[in-house]
C-alpha cells in the first residue's frame, strides 16, 4: 500500500510541475504498482485459478492505460492496495487474543533438584520433575500441586475471572498466575503437550478449517468471478458493436464492472466473522474447534447432558445428617470424619471435607481399618466406631425401625447412606449424593429462553437420575450403556440438529455421533479430542453461551453478506447507467471490505450472557 501510495503521489507531484510529463507519471505508478499483481495473478492461474481478485485489478488497470486514464488506473491499484491491507489487520485483529496465549508460558522455571533451585527453560521440562511456583509467578507446566495452597488466577486458561483456590493434590494449568502462597508443583505433561499449547492447536485447526457457509461463497465465487468478467467483456463489446456505441464509454463502463464484481468483500465476510467468533470464545474459556462446529452450534434444537461429571460436579457432598440418639449433627460429622480421616474413598473424602467446612476439630483416630465392602472403623476417644453401609448395619443389628425408614426416605431421594455406630447401636445417619452444579439451574433456563431443550442421558439408576432431574424439570433417560447413548442421540437428531455434552470416555461414541460434542473441561483427555468444542471453565451455562456465540457469529455473517452484495447491487446499476468511474469502482469494493471487516470485528467484544455488540 505505501509503495502504490508513493507512486501515485509521485505522478500528482510530477504532474503539477511538469503538466505534459504527468501522464506518463501515471502510466508509471500503473505498470510498477500493478507488476506484483500481475505475477500472483500468473501465479495463481498457473495454480488452476484464472479468474483470482489480483487478476480482475491487473485487468482493470491495464486497461484503464489502453483508454487513457492512467490517474484512474494508478488510483484504483491504490484503493486495492488498501482493502488488502483492511483484511490484514481483521485477520490481525481477530488472531490478536489468541496469540497473545503464547506469551502466557513463562520461558524459564525454577526447577527443583536434590532441594536447591534450579533456573531452566520452561521448554525442557519433563513429567516427573518437580518446580517451584513463587508468589506473582506464572506457573511454567501442567501439573499437580504436590506441598502449598494458593490463589491462581486461571482466567487467560478457563476464562475464569475470579481466582481459584488450588491445594496439595490439585491440577494446576500452565500460564496460570500463583497468588500468595508459594507452591510446589509436579509437572505432569511436557511443554508441547501443556493445556495452552493444546489450545492454541486446536484454534489453529479452527481458523483453518472452513465453515460451510464459507465453502458454499468459495463455490460462488469460482462460478461468479468468470461471469463477472464475461459480463465486463459483453458490456464493453456489444453497444458499440451491435448499437453504435461510444468505444471509449462502453470500454471505461465494462472496466468498472470489472472492478464492481471484485468478491474481495463477498469472500472476507466469513471467514472474519468466524475467526473473530473463535478469538472472543476463547478469551471466555469457550474453545471451538472449527468453523463447521461454530454454525452448527447455532441451529441445534436439543442438548443431550451427561450427569457425572457434567450436569454434577462428579463428586459426593454431605447432604443431610439424622441424629439417631442425644449426639447433635456437629458431634456425628465430627466423629464420622475421624473414622474416616485415613481413608481415600470418594465418600470418605466427602465427609472429611464437610467436616473441615464447618471448622470442626477432629479427634485422634487409632487401629483404623477398612471393611472390605461395608465400610470402615477406628478407635476415637476410647471406643470403637463404625461407618458402615445401612446393609451391614442391619446386619450387625444397629438400625432402629425409625433408622430403617430414614434410610429409606434418603434412598429413595437418589443419596448414599452411611451409619455411624458404636459397638451396640447406631448414633446417627449422613446421606451424601453428587449434586447438580451450582448453575444447572441456569443454565437449563437460558437453554430453554434460547428455544433449545434439554435431556439428560446417563447410566445411573433411574432412581438417582430422577432425584437430580427432577427439581431442575428436565427430561431423563437413565441406565444407558455408551452405546446406548449413542443410539438414544440418532433418535434425537430426527428432530432436529442435537448437541451432546459430557466429560468421560463413555461419552466418547455419544459426543462423536451427536451434531456437534461439547466436552466438560475437567473432563477426560478421550472426550476432549473427540468433541468439537470444550468449555474450558467447567460451567454448563457455557454450552449456552456457545449457542449464543454461534448465533451472535451467524447474524454477523449474514449481515456481511448483505452488505457485500447490496453493495455490488447499488454501484452494478450506477456503472451501467454511466455514472460511476473507475476509482469509485475500486473504492465501494474497498468500502465493502472496510464495512465487512469492521462488522467482524465488533464479535471480539462478545461477551456471553453480558450480551452480544
Amino acid at each position: 500500500m505505501l509503495t502504490s501510495g508513493a507512486l501515485l503521489l509521485g505522478a500528482w507531484l510530477l504532474s503539477l510541475r511538469w503538466p505534459g510529463a504527468g501522464q506518463w507519471g501515471y502510466v508509471a505508478a500503473t505498470l510498477l504498482g500493478t507488476w506484483p499483481l500481475a505475477r500472483r495473478a500468473m501465479a495463481a492461474a498457473r495454480l488452476g485459478e484464472p479468474f483470482s481478485m489480483s487478476t480482475l485489478v491487473t485487468l482493470a488497470a491495464l486497461g484503464a492505460l489502453l483508454i487513457g486514464e492512467a490517474a484512474e488506473g494508478a488510483v484504483v491499484v491504490f484503493f486495492f492496495a488498501v482493502g488488502e491491507l483492511l483484511e490484514g489487520v481483521a485477520a490481525g485483529r481477530a488472531r490478536a487474543g489468541v496469540r497473545a496465549l503464547m506469551e502466557l508460558t513463562p520461558r524459564t522455571a525454577l526447577l527443583l533438584v536434590g532441594g536447591k533451585v534450579q533456573e531452566v527453560a520452561a521448554t525442557s521440562l519433563r513429567p516427573g520433575q518437580r518446580v517451584q511456583v513463587r508468589p506473582g509467578a506464572r506457573v511454567p507446566a501442567d501439573g499437580v500441586i504436590e506441598a502449598g495452597e494458593s490463589a491462581l488466577d486461571e482466567s487467560p486458561v478457563t476464562g475464569e475471572s475470579v481466582p481459584v483456590e488450588r491445594g496439595a493434590g490439585e491440577h494446576v494449568y500452565a500460564g496460570s498466575v500463583n497468588g500468595r502462597g508459594t507452591l510446589t508443583v509436579r509437572v505432569d505433561r511436557e511443554a508441547s503437550e501443556n493445556t495452552l499449547a493444546r489450545i492454541l492447536h486446536l484454534v489453529e485447526e479452527a481458523e483453518q478449517s472452513k465453515a460451510p457457509t464459507a465453502r458454499l461463497i468459495d463455490r460462488f465465487s469460482r462460478s461468479y468471478t468468470p461471469l463477472v468478467v464475461a459480463l465486463s467483456l459483453a458490456v464493453a463489446t456489444l453497444p458499440p458493436l451491435l448499437a453504435g456505441g461510444d468505444a471509449h464509454t462502453w470500454l471505461y463502463r465494462g472496466l468498472s464492472l470489472l472492478l464492481i464484481g471484485c468478491p474481495c468483500a463477498l469472500v472476507l465476510s466469513v471467514p472474519a466473522a468466524i475467526t473473530s467468533a473463535v478469538a472472543a470464545g476463547t478469551r471466555q474459556g469457550l474453545l471451538v474447534k472449527g468453523g463447521a462446529a461454530l454454525e452448527t452450534l447455532g441451529r441445534v434444537r436439543t442438548v443431550a447432558l451427561d450427569k457425572t461429571g457434567t450436569l454434577t460436579a462428579g463428586r459426593p457432598v454431605v447432604t443431610d445428617i439424622r441424629p439417631l440418639t442425644t449426639l447433635d449433627e456437629r458431634d456425628i460429622l465430627r466423629l464420622a470424619a475421624a473414622v474416616e480421616g485415613s481413608s481415600d474413598h470418594p465418600l470418605a473424602q466427602a465427609i472429611v471435607e464437610r467436616a473441615e467446612q464447618w471448622g470442626l476439630d477432629l479427634p485422634a483416630a487409632q487401629d483404623g481399618q477398612a471393611l472390605a465392602g461395608r465400610g470402615v472403623w477406628a478407635r476415637v476417644d476410647g471406643r470403637a466406631l463404625y461407618v458402615v453401609s445401612p446393609t451391614h448395619a442391619e446386619e450387625q443389628g444397629w438400625l432402629s425401625a425409625e433408622a430403617r425408614a430414614q434410610v429409606s426416605q434418603l434412598e429413595g431421594e437418589g443419596k448414599t447412606t452411611v451409619l455411624l455406630a458404636d459397638a451396640e447401636r447406631g448414633l446417627g445417619l449422613l446421606a451424601l449424593r453428587d449434586e447438580a452444579r451450582p448453575d444447572a439451574r441456569q443454565a437449563l433456563e437460558r437453554l430453554r429462553a434460547l428455544g433449545v431443550r434439554p435431556v439428560l442421558l446417563t447410566g445411573d439408576n433411574a432412581r438417582t437420575a430422577e432425584a437430580i432431574a427432577a427439581p431442575l424439570k428436565l427430561g431423563v433417560q437413565a441406565g444407558l450403556r455408551p452405546e446406548d447413548k449413542l443410539q438414544v442421540v440418532r433418535a434425537l437428531q430426527a428432530q432436529g440438529g442435537v448437541a451432546m455434552v459430557g466429560d468421560g470416555i463413555n461419552d466418547a461414541p455419544a459426543l462423536a455421533q451427536a451434531d456437534v460434542g461439547i466436552a466438560m473441561g475437567g473432563g477426560t483427555d478421550v472426550a476432549l479430542e473427540t468433541a468439537d468444542a470444550a468449555l474450558l471453565h467447567g460451567r454448563v451455562t457455557g454450552v449456552a453461551d456457545l449457542i449464543g456465540l454461534s448465533r451472535a457469529a451467524l447474524g454477523n455473517i449474514r449481515q456481511n453478506v448483505a452488505l457485500a452484495l447490496g453493495l455490488k447491487a447499488v454501484f452494478l446499476l450506477t456503472t451501467l447507467l454511466g455514472y460511476t468511474n473507475l476509482w469509485m469502482a475500486i473504492l465501494a469494493d474497498t468500502g465493502a471490505t472496510a464495512l465487512v471487516t469492521a462488522n467482524a470485528l465488533r464479535l471480539l467484544r462478545w461477551r456471553g450472557e453480558a450480551g452480544t455488540p
